[in-house]
This record gives C-alpha cells, structure tokens and sequence, in this order.
C-alpha cells in the first residue's frame, strides 16, 4: 500500500503542476491530498488522516473547483511556458530535492518509545482544536477561513471584471 500511495503522490504530483488545463489540474490535486489521506491511515495516524482528507481534500479542493466553475474558466487553457522559465524552474525544484534529501540523510532520527500513558489523548487534542485559550487553535482557524474566502472573494472579482 506504501507504494501504491507513493506512486500515486508522486504520478499525481506531476500531473497537477504540469496540466495546463485549470479544472484538471485541481483534480489531480484531490488525488494527490486524498493518497496523503491514506498514508496518514497506513501510519496509524488516524486523526491527521481524517483532517487531511475534510479539510484539505474535502474542502480546500472543493473551494478552488468552485471557484474555477464560477469563473466560467472550465475550457481554459494555460500558456506554454517558454525556455526562460522552465530552465530556472527545474533548476530551483532540483535545488530543493537535494536539499531536502541532504537534510534528511544527515538528520539521526531518535527512537523514542513512549508508554501509553504519556500519549496523547484524542480529547486533548480536540480541546485545543476548539480552544480559544493560549494553546488554542479556534482563532488561527478562524482567521484562516477569512484569508480564504477574502481570495475567493478577490479572485471571482478579477475573473469577473468587465471591460468598461
């Protein structure tokens, strides 16, 4: 499962940055948060498995198809890019493969093996999830689901906007 994921990430990965077909390109993105979704899943990690695939795949995808939809955009095709931004595109994406491989080959990953009753509990989580308190992550979320719907809000306009 590990590499049917891995696979799917990676083709889909690919795919997203590459479609120069707008709606396309947000489709294959769900693919690829959806796949995260079951890596999360395959490493136990339920909860994260379960905002990844609400939050992200569920909303954020849906959010950036509507938008495309409302904008009347669907049949859009993009430009091809030319030489002079593929050649330093490449080399800025390779720059950052090997830095990121760099950083994690040198980096020794502890082993650390934590008794059941140190973990953390779903609760706790939950808690600062909805608290508003010094630890709490209401108002971060809140602040964010503005930001978004001020984009939204922005993008429909400048798709919009008429030639008068």
């Amino acid at each position: 499962m590990f590499a049917i994921f891995s696979a799917v990430i990676i083709i889909f990965s690919v795919l997203t940055v590459t479609s120069r077909r707008i709606l396309r390109a947000a489709t294959f993105l769900l693919f690829v948060l959806v796949a995260t979704g079951g890596m999360y899943f395959l490493l136990r990690f339920n909860f994260l498995a379960a905002i990844q695939l609400t939050l992200y795949a569920g909303g954020i995808v849906v959010l950036i198809i509507f938008s495309i939809l409302l904008t009347s955009h669907i049949a859009e095709k993009l430009e091809k890019p030319d030489l002079k931004k593929i050649i330093p595109a490449l080399l800025a994406a390779t720059a950052g493969a090997l830095i990121t491989i760099a950083t994690i080959l040198q980096h020794k990953f502890p082993v650390e093996i934590v008794a059941d009753s140190e973990r953390t509990n779903i609760r706790v989580i939950a808690k600062s999830l909805i608290s508003t308190e010094k630890f709490g992550y209401a108002l971060p979320f809140e602040v964010i689901s503005i930001l978004l719907l001020a984009a939204m809000v922005g993008a429909i306009i400048l798709a919009k906007k008429r030639n008068d």
